[in-house]
């Protein structure tokens, strides 16, 4: 008997320390898939595939071809086309799947949370007034900060804006995760910010903002993630690696 092939739909930190633990354990097959967005990707301990599918139905043609026996979906909480690209790709070739969702933020004493369903909703809720605002939510999204000219922008991501935003007060810097409480407080003095703009990504990498934004006082709005796909969620590392021996026994890799 062959290793059971896993193919690992990634681009995050859980993806990669998932992918880490697999590859250490040395009793399976596993090719990691990145969407390509990132330029210089962080390096992976596992073969690498760069590039998307071309959907849902290539996807599930994908899986077939390979021999895949599990899919696990450990992309960006808000990477929704992926993720149900994922859904409908399992269930049409009934191969077995698992996301892999990092626990989203909870709101804590002292927060200034307005609790908004879309980008574009929290450009919204700035109001009309000119605002000193983090625009926290990487390039993808963005460009929706274009219908409220009047305020003044900082935009953080890992590449480059292209193309850059049709605005006249915006100014980008290019960092990559994690971040610090000492670093976040900075920043948000430096630039005057009086309002965030985030995605509820959860996970440690990003919340140093948030913290940062309690300490401050500084409103936040907070973009919530869509309803969960159909397949079975697990939060942890060591909650995924559980499942996968649920579904794959020592016993059966070996062969006995």
């Amino acid at each position: 008997m062959g290793r059971p092939r896993i193919l690992i739909l990634g681009g995050t930190s859980e993806a990669r320390l998932l992918a880490e633990a697999l590859a250490a354990r040395n009793d399976f097959d596993l090719l990691l898939s990145l969407a390509g967005r990132t330029e210089k990707p962080a390096a992976q301990p596992v073969p690498v595939r760069i590039g998307g599918f071309g959907g849902a139905a290539a996807l599930a043609d994908f899986l077939k071809a390979g021999g895949y026996e599990l899919l696990i979906d450990a992309t960006h909480p808000f990477a929704e086309r992926i993720s149900a690209n994922a859904a409908f790709a399992a269930e049409t070739t009934g191969i077995a799947a698992i996301a892999l969702r990092r626990p989203e933020w909870q709101r804590r004493p002292g927060e200034c949370w307005r609790d908004v369903q879309s980008i574009p909703e929290a450009i919204e809720a700035l109001g009309p007034s000119p605002r000193h605002v983090f625009l926290a939510t990487g390039r993808q999204g963005a460009h929706h900060a274009e219908a409220a000219p009047q305020h003044h922008y900082l935009v953080r991501s890992v590449d480059p804006m292209e193309p850059q935003l049709a605005l006249d007060n915006v100014e980008y810097i290019l960092e990559r995760g994690p971040f610090t409480l000492e670093g976040e407080c900075d920043l948000l003095r430096q630039h005057d910010i009086d309002a965030i703009v985030a995605k509820n990504s959860g996970g440690a990498a990003t919340y140093a903002k948030i913290e940062a934004a309690r300490l401050l006082g500084i409103e936040v709005m907070m973009v919530a993630r869509a309803p969960a796909s159909i397949v079975k969620a697990v939060d942890t590392v060591k909650a995924a690696l559980a499942a996968i021996d649920h579904l794959f026994p020592p016993a059966m890799k070996r062969g006995v």
